[in-house]
């Protein structure tokens, strides 16, 4: 890695990156790879407002899961490192095929996702993969996170089977290494003021950079970084309170954030203001998960990372501060819920909410979410032991109505049961137990895995809503990832985008894994189509 020094910045750079996350490492190793392949000596560089130790932005904080098109087992397994022979036998992995994908994306998006965006990162998510396990990003079959076991046979459900080594912080450092072999530079604590265009052409020109130089004092500078294209790839603004107020609405500057503090937006609002970049996207959506309520408020965690999301709710139920339930936890499976459930946690009073589970529940819940290690656990012999704990300790409002939530919930489990005695529990596809019947209906269904909550002892979670990326970002064409200008309505010569913030992808949900697929297929394009405009 190159010295954090103004001196460097000050060099003719061919290709300049803004952000240094999945997508921001992608198009730069997409850049020097294409320069290289051409004969050039690849000059990228790739500036990051956060310190070093604040490395790989957002994607440092997710579980590395990729979502993907493959033909089944045979596909995947070349790609990873954690199955021998004797284990693939035992794996039942269905393809999961384009039509599969992009009806995945119709239907939690409810059909308003940019078509030609969508149909390019799904018909590019195998090739993107395979180029990223190409440049040693190490991937594996996600047994922990996709897979239960049932019987002797482990059985991959919800369209997605992939993680890389070691979650979001491996692939971190799998793409650090790979920067360093095809020559990119990396500056740390050096933060994009301002984008600079031809006054005639409107191409970039150069970017303005505020750096703190770590090695000599601190001393701050301004400088402006020449170079013959721009990839932007520096987030959202979900760590940005007044932002998400702005464009989310009421009480979302009362969400925790999952991720790094340094996604604040401002690279966006920069590319609108200088750029008069077209806008794109859900701007008052967001992915945003149940959450730990005693994580911090303003910053994820690097030790404990995505261990603070609480994935679990299908197993059980959730009550609100009230003692009811508020949401269908067996609406999907979970890739296709986990990301708007945050929202309606939010919704509630307190913005707060109780995922309870029995004793027919809790062995199922994944350990790297629930362990005891991460996570503040409340029990009691019965429903009712529980709820006056919840109620004395935790804010819990009745009591009461929680035991009667619980018991009407169970009835309605059971009647169920007697008119479908022929279903089984199963966790790894929706397996249709649920609490409507034709003598007994809750007004907010269970469709799936409607386990009766009635053998103890029993156990809940308090949680909170954490936001993940913000959904609203800059519009770009799909083939080239160039950003599209609002005055002409095309491509701003010099000028990509990649990762969140791109816009039209997703709203109000998104097909889990899509995120960090998205970034590294567009930003691939990006690195390839800068490269591209640097030969010419």
């Amino acid at each position: 890695m190159a010295p954090n020094l103004p001196s460097l910045l000050k060099q003719e750079w061919d290709v300049v990156v803004v952000g240094g996350g999945n997508a921001g490492f992608s198009a730069a190793i997409s850049a020097a790879e294409t320069l290289s392949q051409r004969g050039q000596k690849p000059r990228v560089l790739l500036v990051d407002k956060c310190p070093e130790a604040w490395a790989g932005g957002n994607s440092y904080f997710t579980a590395g899961a990729m979502r993907c098109v493959h033909n089944g087992l045979p596909d995947v397994l070349p790609l990873v490192n954690n199955v021998d022979e004797q284990l693939a036998d035992k794996i039942d992995l269905d393809p999961y095929t384009t039509e599969d994908f992009l009806s995945d994306m119709q239907r939690v998006t409810e059909g308003r996702y940019d078509r030609h965006l969508g149909r390019t990162l799904v018909e590019d998510s195998n090739s993107t993969i395979k180029w990223l396990a190409g440049h040693g990003v190490r991937f594996q079959l996600s047994f922990n996170r996709q897979a239960y076991k049932i019987g002797d046979r482990f059985k991959f459900w919800g369209g997605m089977c992939l993680k890389t080594e070691d979650g979001g912080q491996g692939l971190v450092e799998d793409h650090k290494r790979a920067a360093g072999r095809v020559g990119v530079t990396v500056l740390y604590d050096t933060a994009a003021k301002g984008i600079l265009t031809n006054c005639c052409t409107g191409a970039f020109e150069g970017l303005e950079v505020v750096n703190k130089d770590s090695s000599n004092g601190g001393i701050i500078t301004t400088t402006v970084v020449r170079a013959k294209a721009l990839i932007l790839a520096a987030g959202g603004f979900e760590a940005n309170p007044r932002m998400r107020a702005q464009y989310l609405g009421h009480g979302w500057d009362l969400s925790h954030v999952r991720g790094t503090p340094y996604n604040t937006g401002e690279v966006l609002e920069m590319a609108i203001r200088d750029l008069r970049a077209k806008q794109a996207g859900h701007w008052s959506g967001c992915h945003s998960v149940a959450w730990d309520a005693d994580s911090p408020a303003d910053t994820g965690n690097r030790e404990t990372s995505n261990e603070y999301t609480k994935s679990g709710y299908p197993l059980g139920i959730t009550i609100n501060k009230r003692g009811e339930r508020f949401f269908d936890e067996g609406s999907d499976i979970r890739n296709y819920t986990y990301a708007k459930f945050g929202k309606a946690i939010l919704a509630q009073p307190g913005g707060v909410a109780f995922q309870l589970w029995d004793s027919q529940g809790i062995p199922w819940l994944r350990r790297e979410e629930y362990r005891d290690e991460v996570v503040r656990k409340i029990h009691g012999d019965t429903i009712e032991e529980l709820a006056n704990k919840l109620e004395e300790s935790e804010g819990l409002e009745d009591a009461r109505r929680l035991v009667a939530t619980v018991h009407e919930y169970n009835e309605a489990v059971l009647a169920h049961r007697q008119e479908h005695k022929d279903l089984q529990w199963d966790p790894s596809v929706k397996d249709g137990l649920s609490t409507q019947s034709s003598t007994k209906a809750l007004q907010i269904a269970k469709s799936n895995w409607a386990l009766p909550v009635n053998q103890g002892p029993f156990m809940a979670i308090k949680v909170c809503c954490g936001v993940t990326f913000t959904f609203g970002g800059l519009a770009i064409e799909p083939e080239t990832a160039g950003v599209v200008s609002s005055s002409t309505g095309t491509a701003i010569p010099g000028v990509f985008c990649c990762g969140e913030m791109v816009g039209g992808l997703f709203y109000e949900n998104y097909p889990g894994g899509s995120g960090l697929t998205s970034g590294a297929t567009f930003g691939r394009r990006a690195g390839i189509n800068a490269a591209a405009l640097v030969k010419a």
